[in-house]
């Protein structure tokens, strides 16, 4: 059982630690020197982005034997 907890928290830190890096990357296109974007196209990326994070939070919290109820309205 430690080896499962050991194996999470190193995956979990380097995997996490990747995606603030690519963050980061994803912050240095704002320079107006270098690109040019509409407001619009960065409210789409952080949409996305936004989206995707909300829909793996939710798989984390979801309990695992949850089952859906099927009922007509």
């Amino acid at each position: 059982m430690d080896q499962r907890k050991e194996n999470f928290k190193r995956i979990a830190e380097s995997r996490t630690n990747k995606i603030i890096d690519l963050i980061q990357l994803l912050g240095n296109l704002k320079n107006k020197s270098f690109y040019d974007y509409t407001d619009d196209q960065i409210a789409q990326i952080f949409e996305i982005i936004e989206n995707e994070l909300q829909t793996q939070k939710k798989l984390f919290f979801e309990k695992e034997n949850k089952t859906t109820k099927f009922k007509l309205k």
